[in-house]
């Protein structure tokens, strides 16, 4: 079972049907409607309550003139905040202040520059407190699918959504939505529908909840596409779901594809998409000629037996040197295999995308390629490090108290730091790839080679993201409206090799309203001889099936 998640905008509304709803346990209420969603009165949960404080009575006196030059109440523990000086003092004691705020170890504190603070009295009050309650919510998952071997429901599935009330005393008492333009009421806190065979777009579903507090919940969204029977070798049925919702409450499932709200294809995926269940599979037999001049140079491949040891005039390797050093590339091009493979399940990245993607970049050597300025095995650029940090969010949150304080990084989002603290987020984001370890064994730290494994799956998210929206902002379109699984994948290559930029460009011109369709792969590549050159190769690169060791 592929699963999906993404909440999807409403614009293809009207153009979806209801194929098949069916009642399991619960006949939910079915009205014919039209595609407008009613008013529904949302949550709107504030209490104050009242609770015991200490109101502290502060002044601020100068060091140089032991005079106080302003004074005011805090109802908090602590001293003083930046809010409370300025709200009470002068714009120039505040400045003041704010620039020299240090303790005064001078003999004489007169000596001293800027201010102190002399706490003068506290006093018992009554503080009253405005909480935000939580809201009434609604989840979605799949029931009654037994999965055979390829993820296919060997059992009619059924899709649940239950409504969540974490207010004592509160319950849900109804669940309502559209199915397509089709209204539905369940009275409780669920409604069960047995799923049938959908078309290719799915049905779009809108629902939310009634809370006996008197409100509702957010509207939530939902894209459900039921597929059946994908061949005619089996007797029994079988059923293929795919939801994109960020209610989904079932497995983790693939996050690009999410991002996209583009369904994956039910024949399957090709294989420089897939995660095979295990390393061996992964395994390959290239005969890489930049990889065996390293091996040479490091002593691991002896080819003492060729002339100039293994290498032709111009310093590449030569025929003799890439057969001494044949098995050697052959194992060492496969070392990462496991590594690749957790990751991959990890982060929701395919594994044999990975494995291409080090191979092109760096032919598994993980330092800098031919003398360039790339760096590791996916070759790291200061703008591959900006679109990492930039755009995969969770990933800047998680690396960025690694280098800069984790208030500023908590305070701010990459965007909104100063170009400086930027910068240097971006160069601890290629140093932790490098491997390059003129200490170590082969002149390369192979524990931080396989550490960089994670770093590059999560810059191919980020690189995923953008891809998405720069089609999305162009088209006006989520790019599963317009674009196939494996389509967004070569649009996410394109802005990891070339640029957002030129991808931008390419889509640009590719788009057409009077075509049919009036966005393709075949418009965009053509595109990118022109917008990023060399862009159709490298995507072809990638793109091509492996040739796994028999």
């Amino acid at each position: 079972m592929s699963i999906a998640i993404k909440t999807p905008n409403f614009h293809r509304l009207a153009k979806i049907a209801l194929i098949a709803i069916l009642a399991f346990s619960i006949w939910p209420s079915i009205a014919l409607a039209g595609n407008a969603i009613p008013t529904v009165n949302g949550p709107n949960r504030f209490q104050a309550i009242q609770v015991d404080a200490l109101r502290h009575e502060w002044w601020m006196a100068s060091w140089a003139k032991d005079e106080i030059v302003c004074s005011f109440f805090a109802d908090h523990e602590g001293l003083p905040t930046l809010e409370d000086v300025q709200s009470a003092c002068s714009e120039e004691v505040f400045k003041k202040w704010r620039s020299s705020r240090q303790a005064c170890t001078e003999k004489d504190p007169k000596d001293c520059p800027g201010y102190y603070f002399i706490e003068i009295s506290q006093q018992p009050i009554a503080k009253e407190l405005v909480i935000k309650l939580p809201p009434p919510t609604v989840l979605i998952h799949l029931e009654n699918c037994k999965e055979d071997e390829n993820g296919w429901c060997t059992e009619q599935p059924t899709l649940v959504l239950r409504g969540i009330e974490s207010l004592p005393n509160e319950r849900i008492i109804r669940i309502s939505g559209f199915a397509g333009d089709d209204r539905f009421d369940c009275d409780g806190d669920q409604c069960i529908f047995k799923l049938s065979k959908t078309g290719d777009e799915g049905i779009r579903l809108t629902f939310w909840a009634d809370s006996t507090y008197g409100d509702s919940s957010p509207v939530f969204e939902a894209v459900v596409r039921v597929s059946k029977n994908p061949d005619d070798k089996h007797l029994i049925d079988r059923w293929q779901v795919d939801v994109f919702s960020t209610q989904w409450d079932g497995p983790e499932i693939a996050s690009c594809a999410a991002v996209w709200e583009t369904f994956r294809p039910v024949e399957g995926i090709p294989q420089w998409l897939r995660t095979p269940k295990s390393g061996r599979q992964l395994q390959s037999k290239i005969p890489y000629e930049y990889l065996a001049a390293n091996l040479i140079r490091q002593g691991v491949s002896d080819a003492s037996g060729c002339d100039n040891n293994g290498f032709a005039e111009d310093g590449s390797v030569s025929g003799c040197g890439m057969d001494a050093a044949k098995a050697d590339v052959l194992e060492w091009q496969n070392r990462f295999d496991k590594v690749i493979l957790n990751v991959a399940r990890e982060k929701d990245v395919p594994a044999q995308l990975l494995k291409n993607l080090f191979s092109r970049e760096s032919q598994f050597w993980p330092g800098v390629f031919r003398n360039g300025g790339d760096v590791g095995l996916g070759q790291m650029t200061e703008g591959g490090a900006d679109t990492a940090l930039l755009w995969n969010p969770a990933f800047y949150a998680t690396f960025c108290p690694l280098v800069l304080d984790a208030d500023i990084c908590a305070a701010n989002g990459y965007a909104k730091l100063p170009a400086y603290q930027q910068q240097l987020l971006q160069g601890a984001l290629i140093s932790s790839v490098d491997a390059r370890c003129a200490d170590c064994p082969l002149g390369l730290d192979l524990t931080k080679a396989d550490f960089s494994v994670g770093i590059f799956a999560h810059t191919l998210l980020a690189n995923c993201e953008q891809a998405g929206k720069i089609v999305e902002n162009i088209t006006d379109e989520k790019p599963g409206n317009l674009l196939d699984y494996e389509t967004m994948w070569k649009l996410t290559l394109v802005n990891y090799n070339a640029g957002s930029g030129c991808l931008g460009d390419a889509v640009t011109n590719a788009y057409d309203l009077s075509a049919d369709p009036i966005l393709s792969w075949d418009r965009i590549s053509a595109n990118l001889d022109t917008f990023c050159p060399g862009s159709t190769d490298y995507v072809a690169d990638v793109s091509r099936d492996a040739e796994p060791i028999q």
